[in-house]
């Protein structure tokens, strides 16, 4: 709100330089920053700006043709600003760094997100969806079941801090509270810093994962795992304090990671293990804590359902499911499909898949049994078409990259494109391909290559809001033959 401007100063680490300039805001690039121009035409990102307000701001970063500063008076205000929900946001000194966007209402939040998709889209792959997509959106608040929580004993405060760092800083913010942690994780944030200053170990415990499941039979709150980064083995004495932790907080279950993330292990055992519902297609999906699942399981549930709505599986097709990971969306198009094939990198994922495949057989009175379904292990980034024409030809596919996208499968697909020859065995390229986006960049990169090069349309694309308050943008685009 304006009248807290005042109180918003750029950290003293950081040399700045005030302007009495009145500059009117344009836009918001994803970084949550206003863009503008000043009298000399050089483009100005102001932290804490919006569009359509005039603000005064310090630079604290200047090159030849761009500056960077953060806003200091506002003499127009947005009227989509609003106050944000977490005492921990701004742009005060110590403020938290994990939201971005929280002085933005969430509506115009999604807008940003949508514009973004479009323009990389266009600039980086000149492709234009035929239809915009209405976003997916769900809670605003509450809604992160996954995260890594840093952890520091700081003596010269007395104290240990567990959260995420201070805006552009290496220290971590003294949380309190988070806001957009489930309800049971924000309000255990301080008893857990006292938990972590009572153990011998407090200057070797430097993290925390958390991740959440769903209370069995439900899409509530279940299990509460936290993963305990510990570099020196723990005492007995520590061992006995996080036991009796766990059992004063329901649902907590904790997870020791001597080293890597194969050594992840439970403390005890017993308790309610992992998993989430997909109740739509009567799945059950086990998870172990350290594994990928979509950090806000309420946009994943409404998101697997639209891919696959999108995709329009019919009882006699065959699909593929490319990075499957665990059977996110795999398990799901096995309750539609004749026959479903699953392509992961990892051996490991290969498997945890296979089992939770079987785990989800046979026929419930809730749901038909699950079509033959196969996971295999490929390294996605080296992908041929001579690789892609051994997997067979499939009716619709369905591809959820990470952020690094998935260039070699659409290159492979432009291939057997544009040199026929290479399609033996009969090999026919999908006439329907759906592709989840982590990065719209790469997205609009493996767009343009399957419209330009590999003889598709995008017929649909658009925004799905899984972390609000933050510049990460999820999508979805569907490109047909």
């Amino acid at each position: 709100m304006t009248e807290s401007i005042e109180e918003k100063k750029v950290p003293a680490k950081t040399p700045a330089t005030a302007r009495d300039e009145w500059l009117k805001v344009e836009s918001l690039d994803l970084d949550a920053q206003g863009v503008a121009h000043n009298a000399e035409g050089m483009v100005v990102f102001i932290e804490g700006a919006l569009p359509f307000e005039e603000v005064q701001f310090n630079v604290h970063r200047r090159k030849n043709n761009w500056e960077q500063g953060t806003v200091t008076a506002i003499r127009r205000e947005s009227s989509q600003r609003v106050r944000p929900g977490c005492p921990h946001f701004g742009l005060h000194t110590g403020a938290c760094g994990g939201c971005k966007m929280q002085h933005l209402d969430a509506a115009a939040q999604v807008a940003v997100k949508q514009r973004a998709l479009e323009d990389n889209l266009w600039h980086l792959g000149k492709v234009r969806p035929e239809n915009v997509l209405r976003p997916l959106e769900g809670p605003a608040w509450h809604y992160r079941y996954r995260a890594r929580l840093s952890v520091r004993h700081v003596v010269k405060k007395g104290t240990v801090l567990i959260g995420f760092h201070e805006r552009k800083s290496r220290y971590l913010a003294d949380m309190q509270v988070c806001p957009v942690l489930p309800k049971q994780m924000s309000d255990m944030l301080m008893p857990l810093r006292a938990l972590i200053g009572s153990m011998d170990a407090r200057e070797t415990c430097p993290q925390i994962e958390l991740a959440c499941g769903d209370a069995p039979g439900t899409t509530a709150l279940g299990t509460i795992a936290l993963v305990l980064r510990h570099l020196q083995p723990l005492s007995n004495a520590d061992i006995g304090r996080l036991k009796a932790f766990a059992a004063q907080n329901t649902g907590v279950q904790w997870w020791l990671q001597a080293k890597g993330p194969e050594t992840v292990k439970l403390l005890e055992e017993g308790g309610t293990p992992l998993s989430y519902e997909l109740p739509e297609f009567g799945v059950t999906m086990p998870f172990k804590p350290t594994d990928f699942t979509q950090v806000n399981p309420h946009i994943n549930r409404a998101l697997v359902g639209k891919a696959l709505r999108l995709l329009d599986v019919a009882p006699e097709e065959r699909v593929i499911d490319w990075f499957c990971g665990l059977g996110n969306f795999t398990l799901p198009l096995a309750s539609r499909a004749r026959e479903v094939l699953g392509i992961e990198g990892s051996d490991t994922l290969v498997a945890r898949a296979s089992d939770n495949f079987r785990k989800n057989q046979p026929a419930t009175s809730a749901r038909r049994a699950l079509s033959p379904t196969r996971f295999v292990a490929r390294n996605l980034f080296e992908m041929t078409p001579a690789m892609l024409v051994a997997d067979g030809s499939a009716d619709k596919w369905l591809v959820d990259p990470p952020r690094e996208g998935a260039f070699a499968l659409a290159k492979a697909m432009a291939d057997l494109h544009l040199q026929p020859e290479l399609r033996t065995d009969g090999w026919t390229p999908p006439k329907r391909i759906v592709y989840v986006s982590c990065n719209p960049s790469t997205l609009a990169r493996d767009a343009g290559l399957l419209v330009h090069q590999a003889g598709y349309r995008c017929t649909f694309a658009g925004v799905i809001n899984m972390f609000p308050h933050t510049a990460h943008v999820e999508s979805m685009a569907v490109f047909d033959l």
